[in-house]
């Protein structure tokens, strides 16, 4: 758990670095060309510096040990940091293609070009080697926060290609109309991305069941438990890199409060084994007791291959 904590963080620092260094360089190349383009790659690289605070702050923040007010951990304040950035992503798009057709009413032109290619060029090194950092983070921590970040910068390797030919079409190409309409294209990339970053952390944050394949390869690991005759009111959910699992399990009704107790303790060392970081709480009931209605009640334990082959 801490070296998936630090590696977080170094990803976020890492990130904040990145954005304090470019946000330096793309000031300067705005300001030299007056290019709606790099305008608009500007105002992303601002609001990425505020959205690695804000990941740093999530990340460390869900880092934090289990306490007597947060007995499920502080996993959620990285979908809260995840949707700030979205928020900060719609606002940059908005303001982009505002520009962007300003630019294109009033027929102004970018100058300067080789400076702002140029700087897009290096922000073009300095991203990828962020996104080779990140994607070995993510893999690691599973991190939504982080995940989030990285499609941050990863529209951003775009907007500096698309700085780049919005540059060379208006100054080389003579496309005077290039440099505004690569701002809206700009625009509605990072209208895109926040509405596919959205929907993962809206399913976090509303308490989500599990993909189903990864459900299904639960329910097959509990139904090699020879002592298990069901399963039922099963719920799942993730809440930052922690995944929490709960379900009513039926066995025999005859049997000791300790040997249930025993049957209970090797169901999770089971599941433990395949899910090694997921949390675990399981409820007995007697073969055959029924206490909730609906979906609740039914079995979802799957009929083991032996055991269909017998039935048939």
């Amino acid at each position: 758990m801490n070296d998936a904590a630090n590696l977080k963080r170094s990803a976020a620092f890492a990130s904040i670095s990145v954005a304090l260094f470019l946000l330096a360089l793309k000031g300067w190349a705005a300001w030299q060309t007056g290019s709606t383009a790099m305008l608009g790659s500007l105002a992303d690289t601002v609001l990425d510096l505020a959205a690695s605070i804000a990941t740093l702050t999530g990340v460390w923040i869900a880092s934090q040990p289990d306490d007597d007010k947060h007995r499920f951990g502080h996993g959620k304040a990285e979908a809260i940091a995840a949707m700030f950035q979205v928020v900060l992503i719609t606002i940059s798009a908005l303001a982009v293609s505002a520009r962007a057709i300003e630019q294109l009413v009033s027929g102004s032109r970018a100058q300067a070009a080789a400076q702002g290619i140029a700087v897009s060029l290096v922000a073009i090194v300095a991203t990828f080697a962020l996104l080779a950092w990140q994607r070995y983070v993510i893999r690691r921590t599973s991190s939504i926060a982080i995940e989030t970040d990285h499609i941050h910068y990863q529209s951003d390797l775009f907007l500096n290609l698309a700085v780049i030919a919005a540059l060379a079409l208006d100054q080389y190409a003579g496309f005077t109309g290039a440099d505004p309409l690569f701002g809206l294209g700009i625009g509605a990339w990072l209208a895109w991305n926040a509405w596919r970053a959205s929907h993962k952390v809206i399913m976090q944050l509303m308490d989500h069941e599990w993909p189903e394949e990864k459900k299904q390869r639960f329910l097959e690991l509990m139904a090699r438990q020879p002592d298990l005759h069901g399963v039922h009111d099963l719920r799942t959910r993730t809440s930052g890199n922690r995944d929490f699992v709960q379900f009513h399990v039926w066995i025999e009704p005859d049997i000791t409060v300790r040997d249930a107790h025993m049957v209970m303790d090797d169901i999770e060392m089971r599941l433990h084994h395949e899910f090694p970081d997921v949390e675990i709480l399981i409820h007995p009931d007697p073969v055959g007791l029924i206490d909730e209605e609906g979906m609740a009640a039914r079995d979802v334990l799957p009929v083991p291959p032996s055991a269909a082959g017998s039935k048939s």
